[in-house]
């Protein structure tokens, strides 16, 4: 009996490796999976397993494209039970999207019922909808039944399912792919069939024809939505080249004038993949944000087509100024990048140019060809036994009827009988033909023919029937024989094939002329701000507790206003709509505020804090207009400033731009634009100081130097002033006094000056 404290012992079926190595080989196993059996296409047929699936499961439903409809909960079952044991829900999401002519340049189903539209609406339930194949798809699996393609078990070994599908058109350029596996990803865009079957064309007759040369037949992707590539030839021509690349989008438009110099863009195409509901969404926040001052309304008149309306605010604004924006700003021009990582022998995944896609393609057309050839001529060795056993039959009509008629077993009599020239009845020496040497006696197979053949077929007319099919198929095999042997002649036959399949779904198949065009187009440009608004007079108001708003039109100054109660005004000037306001900050930042974009002037307007990230803790130190090349002197109540670039305050974000930088109880405190060559400063102590403005730093943020000393107490004011002209102030009766010499208070930065002049404002400001 062991001990108690023993080790326990492992179970013989237990085994012990290194986490690290596990994990790792657990890890590829699943990479390896994602990989091959689910995010990337097979170069061969262009197509996914479950889409491969669903197509196969379609055709053993026989759900041609002239057939009637199946419920789409039925084809997913199938697909699902017998070849894709993953959720239905999947395999009906895919299926559908095979169906979405916005999503799919060539629907490989057709269905009926809802299946989504571009606005983004999800399809019906499987139970609701319907669906069969296309035309489309029946050409990718055209010799399916004539051992076209390998064939393998299913996952549960029941059945069996192919491992590609034989594919007349490149399938994966045609309809291009995306997907995400485990490392990598792809991203091919959809191309026009009648293109690529040029272009296998030029392949097939020029093998080492260079990559460029191909764009002379394949000038692009051809999107299902159409609109307009902008990017430009030589970035197109290397991301065909390299695999990798991308391809700028835009929506089609036209300018629709409804007379007295109104007008309206109409947008009859959006990009690829862009669903015009959230696309019509982010516009109306455009407006709503008036990001793009110049736009004024977007509506939706799409029916089966797409109509979106966009109007402008005014009749003066430049069309293309205003798309150009729009293009900045939403999904009207997309970026579409191409990553062509597919599998390139269904196995092995690789970035390759469109050359060797097509290349790949080719190559398996060749191999389908060859198969199917071979399987062929099978077909016609067996057709062509029977026909020899059957002409024997009519040579020796009465021995034949004679040991079926008596003998107990006929078949083995049949095959017992030398079918030799003397026992023949007579015949013209045209008709005879004469078994081939060692072949006096009938196979299995031809016995078994000549016994289920039907009396109505004993007619002579029958027996030259026979001897014209033998012929036609002797002659079929001789062809098919030269095909097999012959390099040029099976490239021959994919090209009747490819020219063949160019004409079906050509420019005259429903949806097959090319629907993305070309342009040349430079980058959007930046547009001012003054010249998307309208230019018209304002008044800002602001009140103490930091309400603004815009009256319109250059109002008195002096005008009383409503305010909240216990609010009052703070700041009033004048302004106009395309002014940018600057707003300073007690914590030391700037914020920028376009003035288009302040409330009206017929309520009490909306607290500044809403319209800029100003914490709560904070106050507003000022508010003015925004004149470019101008400097600002900015303090703080610690009595430490610098001069600063007005262009460098101007704020990008709500978050505005830290310039001032305060901390703890230090606060900003001054800001006015320097109008001078002397600064003047005051402190809570009433001692006034002058010194030349030179002697302050112009930086773009940060401390800034001690403007003035204190024992106690900090800065209460600064300003700028010309010595010429001499520094002014108001006195406490309201009138304005210009002190001349200050020499009494001239001295060097820093110190701590003394005692303001008599008549000095009580308030220690200078304004």
């Amino acid at each position: 009996m062991s001990d108690v404290n023993d080790p326990p012992q492992a179970e013989p079926r237990d085994s012990s490796e290194p986490l690290r190595r596990a994990l790792g080989e657990r890890y590829l196993t699943y990479a390896l999976s994602t990989i091959m059996h689910r995010a990337l296409p097979d170069a061969r047929d262009g197509l996914k397993p479950v889409h491969r699936r669903i197509l196969y499961a379609m055709s053993r439903l026989r759900l041609t494209a002239t057939g009637g409809f199946l419920k789409s909960a039925k084809i997913s079952g199938d697909t699902m039970g017998d070849f894709h044991p993953h959720g239905d829900a999947a395999i009906y999401d895919a299926m559908a999207r095979l169906a979405q002519d916005f999503n799919v340049r060539y629907p490989l189903v057709d269905g009926q019922g809802n299946f989504g539209n571009i606005d983004g609406d999800n399809p019906a339930a499987s139970r609701y909808t319907e669906a069969r194949m296309t035309a489309v798809a029946e050409a990718l699996l055209q010799g399916m039944d004539e051992n076209a393609v390998d064939f393998r078990p299913n996952y549960d070994g029941r059945l069996t399912e192919p491992v590609v599908l034989p594919a007349q058109f490149p399938n994966l350029l045609a309809n291009g792919a995306a997907g995400i596996a485990v490392g990598m990803a792809t991203n091919i865009p959809p191309h026009n069939i009648a293109e690529l079957c040029d272009a296998c064309i030029h392949l097939i007759k020029t093998p080492d024809c260079r990559d460029d040369t191909l764009l002379n037949f394949v000038p692009g992707p051809d999107f299902p939505t159409g609109g307009i590539i902008v990017e430009p030839p030589e970035n197109i021509a290397t991301a065909y080249r390299t695999g990798k690349g991308g391809f700028r989008l835009r929506c089609r438009y036209e300018v629709e004038d409804l007379g007295r110099g109104q007008w309206q863009i109409v947008v009859t195409e959006i990009p690829y993949q862009v669903q015009k509901g959230k696309l019509i969404e982010k516009i109306a926040e455009l407006i709503q944000t008036k990001k793009v001052p110049i736009l004024g309304d977007i509506r939706d008149e799409s029916a089966e087509d797409i109509r979106m309306i966009i109007e402008p605010r005014s009749k003066n604004v430049d069309p293309e100024v205003l798309m150009g924006m729009l293009y900045r700003n939403s999904d009207l021009e997309v970026r579409f990048s191409l990553n062509m990582n597919v599998l390139i022998d269904g196995v092995t995944p690789k970035v390759c140019s469109m050359k060797e896609v097509l290349r790949a393609f080719l190559d398996h057309r060749r191999e389908v060809l060859q198969r199917r050839s071979t399987h062929r001529m099978e077909k016609i060795d067996h057709r062509l036994e029977v026909l020899e056993g059957f002409i024997v039959a009519f040579l020796n009509l009465d021995r034949v009827i004679d040991i079926i008629r008596y003998d107990d077993d006929p078949k083995p009599a049949l095959m017992r009988e030398d079918w030799s020239k003397d026992h023949v009845r007579a015949m013209d020496e045209k008709d005879y033909v004469s078994p081939a040497p060692g072949e006096g006696e009938l196979s299995d197979v031809q016995v078994d023919a000549i016994l289920n053949m039907r009396l109505r077929s004993l007619r002579r007319l029958e027996e030259l029937e026979l001897l014209r099919e033998q012929s036609a198929l002797m002659e079929e095999r001789a062809g098919l024989e030269d095909l097999l042997e012959s390099e040029d002649l099976q490239w021959a036959a994919i090209t009747d094939q490819l020219r063949a399949t160019k004409k079906q779904f050509g420019k005259d198949y429903a949806g097959g002329a090319r629907r993305t065009t070309f342009a040349v187009a430079g980058e959007v440009e930046d547009v001012p701000l003054e010249a998307m608004i309208d230019k018209e007079p304002i008044t800002v108001v602001c009140s103490e507790m930091g309400w603004i708003r815009a009256m319109t039109g250059h109002i008195d100054l002096e005008r009383e206003l409503k305010f909240k109660d216990g609010d009052g005004p703070r700041f009033i000037f004048h302004a106009e709509t395309t002014d940018r306001l600057l707003v300073f900050g007690s914590n030391g930042r700037f914020y920028t505020v376009s003035a288009v974009n302040l409330p009206g002037g017929r309520g009490m307007g909306e607290p500044l804090r809403l319209m800029v990230d100003l914490p709560n803790e904070a106050q507003i130190v000022a508010l003015f207009i925004h004149k470019p090349g101008r400097k600002l002197l900015v303090a703080s109540n610690a009595g430490d400033g610098f001069v600063v670039p007005e262009n460098e305050v101007v704020a990008q974000t709500r978050s505005g731009k830290q310039v001032l930088n305060v901390r703890g109880e230090t606060r900003a405190l001054v800001c006015h634009p320097v109008a001078g060559d002397m600064v003047a400063c005051v402190g809570e102590n009433r001692k006034v100081l002058v010194f030349p403005l030179e002697e302050l730093p112009e930086m773009g943020r940060g401390k800034g130097v001690r403007l003035q000393k204190y024992k106690d107490g900090g800065l209460s004011d600064a300003t700028t002033y010309f010595a010429a002209e001499g520094l002014s102030w108001h006195d406490p009766a309201g009138r304005t006094r210009t002190e001349n010499d200050l020499s009494e208070w001239t001295g060097k930065r820093a110190t701590a000056g003394r005692m303001a002049p008599r008549g000095f404002p009580r308030d220690n400001t200078f304004t």
